[in-house]
């Protein structure tokens, strides 16, 4: 596992309910891109956050989770700052993947 210590982020992974399949597969996708870090990793009561380098990448994985584990994905973005100097809107993204039981 490639960890980034810097606290930069640009979108949160969440896994619910924590499934070790599910995790080792998130795990091994990263660990193959060489340009996407984890820069937190926090375990919840109900899951686990990944927090991730890439918006686009996290999007990419969590569909394939959505393939591959057939489970639910819900995509949410947060509007973060304005990059000043292009003036375009930061967003931090938020994906969420449920197993179904």
């Amino acid at each position: 596992m490639k960890d980034y210590t810097g606290g930069y982020y640009e979108a949160i992974l969440q896994i619910r309910p924590s499934d070790k399949k599910v995790i080792d597969f998130v795990l091994g996708e990263i660990a193959n891109k060489n340009n996407v870090f984890i820069t937190r990793k926090i375990e919840k009561k109900f899951g686990i956050d990944f927090y991730i380098t890439s918006y686009r990448f996290a999007v990419a994985i969590g569909r394939s989770l959505k393939k591959r584990f057939n489970g639910n994905l819900v995509i949410s973005k947060k509007l973060y700052s304005v990059n000043r100097q292009t003036s375009k809107f930061v967003y931090r993204v938020t994906v969420l993947f449920r197993l179904k039981k």
